[in-house]
């Protein structure tokens, strides 16, 4: 690569700012990386594969072998890459497609946070390497049928001992990526003492049973299943040292929720870009409809929003950064950026007019992608009334 392309800028049209500034280029350089495998490899792909319901899952070996989670610029002299590039990854895969960045977050993030976070020390040391090079492969079960914003109390899939090992039954719902993972990540009661506990479920255990979830109107790549746990057995050494409690499940989610506030933003970024794309082809009275006026009102609401967004999470990474992980803050970002989501993607929708239907310019898949985000990792209300809870020092909740 040359010394210009190094250097040129990553987000020219997205980030006026200037917030990828705060890149190193050892961080950009994988980034870069990324951006090749997405254009040349996943991006011809989306539209046929978006409108099928299905992954395409022939992109998954080049990104598996990018190394994203330790990227050897970062791990060269045994530091760990940053919390802003963390981020900065998954926005470059969200600004390209919001399943994708599921799919691969849901590894780098959701399971490997809660091997990290829920295994022992001696646990994480054994799982990591094989997460980081996806040849352990797991996704996060928490979510069931009767219960999603109530989780923490209503829990119902349970643990027993029994021997040397756990029986689980129970169900989990809209678990994306369960058909290709090796284990599920699953937090079930005990029927001892009534505490949540973790445990690594083998996928092709006797008693697992997935279901795809059909007919989606948002995030149709993505494969989100149904799991049916009867009588499922897990031997002690995979259930989660660490895991005592739906308090040690709620770190997991404070570390984890910030993941889903970089989407939103890459979302906002990906639709903002296709929508400039747009216009400045489209014409209509002779001319580009990027110079009429209530074109480019929409075009700066919209960067507005994208420029608030990635601002709020590069802060957000800088503070955990710090070590600094409060609910408040990863549940402020995640509702503030999503609200605006909604509104920029609606913006780029309204900008292609008619064609904003279709999926030929990638407008209307970010446009549907954007209502799934907007209620995973905790809904809109349930955030807010973590923010208003540190607020105010009074729970709201029921």
């Amino acid at each position: 690569m040359s010394a210009a392309a190094e250097g040129a800028r990553l987000y020219p049209d997205c980030d006026p700012y200037g917030i990828e500034g705060k890149l190193t280029e050892a961080e950009k350089a994988p980034l870069r990386r990324l951006r090749r495998v997405l254009e040349d490899e996943a991006r011809p792909l989306l539209a046929e594969y978006w409108e099928a319901g299905e992954f395409p899952y022939q992109i998954a070996p080049a990104l598996y072998g990018l190394d994203l989670m330790a990227p050897p610029e970062l791990t060269a002299e045994g530091g760990a890459p940053r919390s802003l590039y963390h981020g900065f990854r998954i926005f470059e895969l969200a600004r390209t497609d919001a399943s994708i960045a599921t799919f691969y977050t849901a590894q780098a993030g959701l399971f490997r946070t809660a091997c990290r976070v829920g295994g022992t020390p001696e646990q994480f040391a054994e799982w990591d390497p094989g997460i980081r090079s996806f040849g352990m492969t797991g996704v996060f079960c928490l979510t069931e049928p009767e219960h999603g914003s109530d989780i923490a109390g209503g829990l119902a899939t349970t643990a027993r001992r029994e021997g040397e090992g756990w029986v689980l039954n129970g169900a989990k719902r809209w678990i994306g990526g369960a058909f290709t993972a090796d284990y599920l990540a699953v937090f079930a009661r005990d029927e001892a003492d009534g505490q949540v506990k973790g445990f690594l479920v083998d996928r092709e255990a006797p008693g697992v049973r997935l279901e795809k979830i059909h007919g989606k109107t948002s995030l149709r790549m993505m494969q989100n299943a149904d799991i049916r746990l009867d009588d499922a057995r897990v031997p002690e050494s995979q259930r989660l040292g660490n895991v005592n409690s739906f308090k040690d499940v709620a770190a997991m989610l404070r570390a984890m929720r910030s993941d889903v506030a970089w989407i939103a933003t890459g979302i906002q970024a990906g639709a903002y870009e296709a929508a400039l794309r747009y216009v400045r082809a489209r014409e209509q009275f002779g001319r580009p409809i990027a110079g009429f006026q209530l074109v480019q009102e929409k075009l700066a609401r919209m960067l507005g929003n994208v420029t608030a967004s990635l601002t709020m999470v590069a802060g957000l990474a800088e503070r955990q950064e710090e070590g600094v992980y409060r609910d408040e803050d990863s549940a402020l970002a995640k509702m503030w950026i999503s609200l605006r989501m909604r509104e920029t993607v609606a913006l780029a929708r309204e900008l292609v007019g008619g064609n904003g239907i279709t999926l030929a310019h990638d407008v209307a898949r970010f446009h549907a992608d954007a209502e799934a985000v907007y209620s995973y990792e905790g809904t809109h209300e349930i955030n807010a009334l973590v923010v208003g809870r540190s607020i105010t020092g009074t729970g709201a909740f029921v």
